[in-house]
């Protein structure tokens, strides 16, 4: 058996931010894609992969005991298939900052919750704000603490607009232009990220006066206009603000960034060539890169591996 595909996705901008309400997008990235499977001979990856499932239905279950009125399964099917050796088949690299767990989590939601909501009906605000309620009681399981915004989007494959922790919609973004020379592009680290100890990091740093007050004047402004500009396709703000969020992350979210990107991370800032950022959570996986010159930051980056994501 194999079920449905379900995507990873890239946060474009609201990283740590939306924990503190600035705005966020994310998108959609059908790169890579993960379903739930069982094999004949499974290999070791399956074998482990069907490990955490068996931990994670523990959870899942105890969850719909606790809180009956958020959400169900039909239980004995999803410990029946994990006893068969249902495992998550993916290609989306964990830690990476592109929703690896979150994929796993809007399939097993599509797959065994009771009354779902589902993507064909008219998603009203109510509806997308209790799957991703939902969704960050499930995804927890992963993360210590999930905003369910990375499985909100697998689940329904669509650009998600945060305006607010309560307010969120789904968005059209600007249409791709192929022949365009502007691009947002995912620049390997080469280093696994754990989700839980940056954002244990980001908590600790909250407690401080002058990293909130840096947090509100500075990182979650620039996001905002990041996202206002983006979606309005104003190209010379988004990059002009941009830039400045890579440079406030540069200086405030120094543990975040792998120490071997600090140099390369400010000589985009200095050259204009592009404006790096963190995808997801930091700590190694992805770094975010934009460019009004696609061809130029290719040049300026050459000794590293560069996946286009969006060209405009």
């Amino acid at each position: 058996m194999k079920g449905p595909l379900f995507y990873s996705k890239i946060l474009l901008f609201g990283e740590y931010g939306i924990i503190k309400d600035s705005k966020g997008l994310s998108i959609p990235y059908n790169f890579y894609n993960g379903a739930l499977k069982v094999d004949e001979n499974p290999t070791q990856e399956a074998i482990k992969s069907n490990e955490s499932l068996r931990k994670f239905v523990i959870y899942l279950d105890e969850l719909q005991n606790e809180q009956p009125d958020l959400v169900t399964f039909n239980i004995e099917l999803l410990k029946a298939d994990v006893a068969r050796g249902m495992y998550f088949d993916s290609s989306i690299p964990q830690g990476y900052g592109v929703g690896s767990s979150g994929a796993l989590v809007a399939a097993i939601y599509d797959k065994y919750a009771n009354d779902k909501i589902t993507v064909l009906e008219n998603l009203t605000r109510e509806k997308l704000l209790q799957l991703k309620t939902v969704f960050s009681q499930m995804e927890s399981f992963f993360h210590g603490k999930s905003s369910g915004l990375d499985p909100l989007n697998s689940y329904l494959s669509i650009p998600i607009l945060i305006n607010s922790k309560d307010n969120i919609e789904a968005t059209g973004i600007p249409s791709q232009s192929s022949d365009g020379k502007g691009a947002v592009f995912l620049l390997d680290s080469g280093i696994v990220g754990e989700t839980a100890p940056m954002v244990n990091i980001f908590m600790e740093n909250l407690k401080d006066q002058g990293f909130r007050s840096m947090l509100k004047n500075q990182f979650v402004k620039y996001t905002d206009l990041c996202v206002e500009n983006f979606l309005g396709g104003d190209k010379k703000s988004l990059f002009s603000n941009t830039k400045k969020l890579s440079a406030v992350v540069l200086n405030n979210f120094k543990p975040m960034i792998p120490e071997q990107f600090h140099g390369i991370w400010q000589k985009g800032i200095d050259t204009n060539d592009y404006y790096l950022k963190l995808c997801g959570s930091g700590g190694g996986g992805y770094i975010l890169g934009f460019t009004e010159d696609l061809e130029k930051a290719k040049q300026s980056l050459k000794d590293y591996k560069l996946e286009v994501v969006y060209q405009f």
